[in-house]
C-alpha cells in the first residue's frame, strides 16, 4: 500500500500535456539582503507571467526546492500547475546542501513522470533549474553524477545558473556540457532571468514532446563565466 500513488486531482481535471519545471533555488545565508529580495521578486514575476499565458498556465507544472535554510533542503512549493501557483517567500539562512537538493529534485521528477504516465498525460522533457551563489556544503559529487546521467538519458534538461560567489566548475559538474552549460547572472538581474524563464516555458509548453524548441536569448541577464 505504501507504494501506491494518490492521483493528483489536477491531472484528472486538466488533461493538457505538461512541461515540468523544478526550481532548485539557493536561499542560504549568503543570499541575505538584496539578493534574496530580488530572487523573491523574480519568483513572483514568474507566477504573474505564466498565469497571463493561457496555454502555459495550464501546461507548465512547477515544483520549488529551497536550497539552504536550517541547513537542509526542502520543498517549499509542491507540484502544481502554473494557474494554481502562488510564489513562496524564501528566507535566507543556513548552508548550501546542493547535493541533497539535486537528488531530491531528480526523485521528484521521476515520481511526477510516473503520475503523468498513469494519468495518460503526455509531457515534454522536465527542466531542472539550479541556481546558487556559493559552494556546496555537502557531499555533492554523487548528485552531480546522477544529474549528468539523467541528462544523458534524456530524462531531464539541466540549467545551472551561478550568482556571483558560485563556482562555474562545480555548477558545470551537474551537466554533461560542463561549464559551457553554466550561465552567470549579471549582477542581481533576477527580474530579467525570470522573464526569460517564463518566456522559455511559454515556448516549450507549446512544443511537441520529443521535438525541438527555440529558446529566447539570455543576453539580457547572463554573462559568460570565466
Amino acid at each position: 500500500m505504501a507504494n501506491i500513488m494518490i492521483p493528483d486531482v489536477a491531472l484528472v481535471d486538466n488533461t493538457e500535456q505538461r512541461t515540468p519545471l523544478v526550481l532548485v533555488l539557493d536561499a542560504s545565508g549568503s543570499m541575505t539582503g538584496k539578493p534574496i529580495d530580488e530572487l523573491n521578486r523574480g519568483i513572483r514575476l514568474l507566477e504573474e507571467e505564466l498565469k497571463k499565458d493561457v496555454i502555459a498556465s495550464k501546461r507548465v507544472r512547477l515544483l520549488i526546492i529551497q536550497l539552504g535554510g536550517m541547513d537542509e533542503c526542502r520543498i517549499v512549493q509542491d507540484w502544481c500547475d502554473a494557474m494554481d501557483f502562488t510564489a513562496p517567500v524564501l528566507e535566507a539562512s543556513g548552508t548550501t546542501p546542493m547535493g541533497q537538493s539535486v537528488n531530491l529534485a531528480l526523485r521528484e521528477i521521476e515520481s511526477e513522470k510516473q503520475r503523468f504516465k498513469e494519468a495518460g498525460i503526455p509531457y515534454t522533457r522536465p527542466w531542472l533549474f539550479l541556481m546558487s551563489d556559493g559552494e556546496p556544503t555537502d557531499l555533492w559529487q554523487d548528485a552531480a553524477r546522477n544529474c549528468r546521467n539523467a541528462e544523458a538519458d534524456h530524462k531531464v534538461a539541466v540549467f545551472p545558473i551561478m550568482v556571483e560567489g558560485a563556482s562555474a566548475e562545480v555548477m558545470g559538474s551537474f551537466s554533461n556540457n560542463g561549464t559551457h552549460a553554466v550561465k552567470m547572472l549579471n549582477g542581481l538581474k533576477f527580474r530579467e532571468l525570470f522573464l526569460w524563464l517564463s518566456a522559455s516555458m511559454q515556448v516549450v509548453s507549446q512544443s511537441t514532446p520529443g521535438g525541438l524548441a527555440q529558446l529566447p536569448s539570455t543576453d539580457s541577464w547572463a554573462n559568460v563565466p570565466v
